[in-house]
């Protein structure tokens, strides 16, 4: 009997951008429980479930109705589960703690802030059970760190910011090691403190435009004997390097020749994958992530050699997230796969014993999904570009309806996994290309400096040469071309409407920048000093009047009487980053000239669509716009 081969289906937004019903999975430090994300009360809530129980047994212990959870952990103390939570994605973050001996009461918020003051980065204390580590803007110009008993509330004042853009890298016992500070330029300048006299002394000075997001990498190591950083030293690629605080010694803990650490990779809205894994108890390094077609995985520690190699015999995807037990015999390990969201694997290094978990999207075959390729090309002046193509499962690459994907950032890059958007457009028939154009993350020194002042310039000729090279190769219908993209990559959507208006048949804008002035003079104050090696740098300071008229310049609001492609513009009402005032005066001016463009304004998102339902209506007005103009 003659087999009938698969035809891939139409995927529907209800599949692809609904909640999934098992993420995020993590291990307890005991080995006991095991945590994960999944659909409760409508949103996104914490679920724990024994190591050895069916998803049967799980209970949900968090109980929000209102915005669903995306980041949480363990305390050192197994009882205590802790998350972040902000209000309708006004990025305000407060951490909340759950007593798992009594999961049913609600969660204590253990931040209580004035509005506007948050939490910018929560950790556990390692050599303090039941403690955490909390930096905040109590004081809204300065970002001091906070001592926070889970079990009491009580909190107390560990480690007052030292000045303006200088940063104190605390060992594992909670005590200075180095100070980082962001100098005038935007370099960044560290120093090792004294552990006894507490005295600073300069270790080196890195330079500030190499790193637009600030030194990517900067930590102590444990016993603040080293300071860890992601390094340029004398070539382009990002390695990993360690400092000795004592001699000033520089010596490579891991590099990949031609490709760098892989920071800042993104594979959907929010999801960040590890550049380091570390140790659960000791918090030592035991490998990094480098880019490339594939991300890879370089081993630090002789003593994770083993249990590397056991967990990538589980998957033929790329190690994505991971958590162990404090004895490092348990082990639960997310892998990175283009065709399979969230794949799960719990491996127990002691009974050999392997399971995978509970899949995210049962409903999802893998045959209804399209890999995604990595492609390479050459922009105009000759520089590199990596990107990804995503091609309609079961038809002809030839002269298909196109749609440029842009990331944000722009200091981020796109990376090989699964990619929700590429897959519900590529089912809908149209070839996804994705490009780290010049100043995405991850792909060297010359790389991202090349980026100096393009914005709306060689940043988007490299959008499209990346859009000319997919109809040299007869992948692209030249009529039938389309963009899209959120944050920055809503900005080069603009740019793209504004600039070259005729290249592209239709625009989508989610949260995107229309001016740049306007958008720099909202930031808060507390980031000023964070500024200097990004976007004063790379596009301008509004405070300098011949600066400020060129971010006019290169601003899509300027030229929007230029628009006439059809637009889709998205954004949230609470979007802390880019005001919704840029998107309503967008939309009013091309109204007001007859231009085609649907506005979605969710007065319950912020930076972003993260609510279910406002990510599936989203994706049903993208399948319209579309399917209406390419």
């Amino acid at each position: 009997m003659t087999s009938i081969p698969h035809r891939p289906r139409p995927l529907e937004a209800e599949e692809l951008f609904a909640d999934p019903e098992f993420s995020s999975p993590m291990i307890s430090p005991d080995g006991a429980l095991l945590a994960y994300l999944a659909p409760a009360h409508g949103r996104r809530n914490i679920w724990v479930r024994g190591i050895d129980e069916g998803h049967e047994d799980a209970r949900c212990v968090t109980h929000d109705e209102r915005r669903g959870i995306s980041t949480f952990f363990f305390c050192e103390d197994p009882r205590w589960l802790l998350y972040l939570q902000d209000t309708d994605g006004n990025e305000d973050w407060h951490l909340f703690r759950v007593d798992l001996r009594s999961p049913s009461a609600p969660a204590v918020d253990l931040t209580p802030l004035a509005p506007g003051s948050r939490v910018f980065a929560a950790e556990p204390l390692r050599s303090r059970s039941a403690t955490v580590l909390a930096t905040m803007n109590r004081r809204p110009a300065a970002l001091d760190t906070f001592l926070i008993d889970v079990a009491s509330g009580e909190t107390a004042l560990h480690h007052e910011q030292p000045g303006r853009g200088q940063d104190l890298l605390l060992d594992g016992e909670g005590t200075p090691a180095f100070l980082a500070r962001v100098t005038d330029e935007g370099d960044t300048q560290f120093s090792a403190i004294d552990p006894v006299s507490g005295e600073h002394r300069a270790l080196l000075r890195v330079g500030g435009a190499d790193h637009p997001m600030g030194v990517e990498i900067q930590q102590s190591t444990p016993d603040g004997t080293g300071l860890v950083l992601g390094s340029y030293l004398e070539g382009d690629d990002l390695q990993l390097v360690r400092v000795d605080r004592a001699t000033g010694e520089i010596r490579v803990l891991a590099a990949v020749e031609g490709w760098s650490l892989d920071i800042l990779s993104v594979l959907a809205p929010g999801a960040l994958p590890p550049t380091l894994y570390t140790d659960r108890r000791s918090g030592e390094i035991l490998a990094a992530r480098f880019t490339g077609p594939r991300p890879r995985i370089v081993v630090i520690d002789p003593g994770f050699v083993e249990v590397h190699a056991a967990l990538s015999a589980l998957s033929d995807g790329v190690l994505g997230a991971l958590s162990s037990d404090l004895s490092g015999q348990r082990w639960v390990a997310t892998f990175l796969h283009d065709r399979e969201p969230d794949v799960a694997w719990f491996h127990d290094r002691t009974t050999g014993e392997s399971r995978r978990l509970s899949p995210s999207s049962p409903h999802l075959d893998p045959q209804d999904l399209a890999p995604m390729e990595p492609v390479s090309l050459t922009a105009r002046d000759g520089l590199p570009l990596d990107g990804f193509l995503t091609l309609p499962p079961g038809r002809p690459p030839r002269d298909l309806p196109l749609v440029l994907e842009v990331h944000g950032g722009p200091w981020v890059h796109d990376s090989w996994g699964f990619s929700p958007q590429s897959q519900f457009l590529a089912s809908r028939g149209y070839a996804v290309l994705q490009v780290n154009f010049r100043g995405s993350s991850g792909y060297g020194r010359r790389h991202t400096l090349a980026a100096v002042g393009e914005f709306a310039g060689a940043m988007h000729d490299d959008l499209l040469d990346a859009v000319d090279w997919a109809v040299a190769q007869g992948i692209a219908d030249p009529d039938r071309l389309g963009i899209l993209g959120g944050s920055y990559g809503g900005y080069a959507a603009l740019v793209g409407a504004a600039f070259t208006p005729e290249r592209f048949s239709a625009a989508v804008d989610i949260v995107g920048i229309a001016d740049l002035a306007s958008f720099l003079r909202s930031l808060p104050p507390v980031s000023r000093p964070y500024l200097r090696s990004n976007w004063l740098t790379y596009v301008g300071d509004p405070e300098d009047a011949a600066q400020e008229a060129e971010m006019r310049a290169r601003s899509p609001l300027t030229h929007v009487d230029r628009i006439s492609t059809p637009l889709l513009i998205a954004h949230g009402a609470n979007d802390a980053r880019v005001q919704r005032t840029e998107s309503d005066t967008i939309v009013a001016s091309l109204r007001e000239r007859g231009v085609a463009v649907r506005y979605l304004l969710a007065d319950d998102e912020g930076h972003g669509f993260g609510n279910p339902e406002n990510r599936i209506r989203l994706q049903h007005a993208i399948a319209e716009h579309f399917a209406t103009h390419l």
